[in-house]
């Protein structure tokens, strides 16, 4: 009878462990998301700003 409690809380501690990680994964994958927009977003702004410096040149 014990074993088979200790069994259970043993399932239940790694599938609460398991849900843990994949909610640590989900994260880690939004923020990696986040980075690469904001990554993006500032390689626009730079190509704005150079086409804007090449417009100024030619004037």
């Amino acid at each position: 009878m014990e074993e088979e409690e200790e069994e259970e809380e043993e399932e239940e501690e790694e599938e609460l462990l398991e849900e843990e990680e994949e909610e640590l994964e989900e994260e880690e994958e939004e923020e990696e998301e986040l980075l690469e927009e904001e990554e993006e977003e500032l390689e626009e702004e730079e190509l704005e700003v150079e086409e804007e410096e090449l417009e100024e040149e030619e004037e």
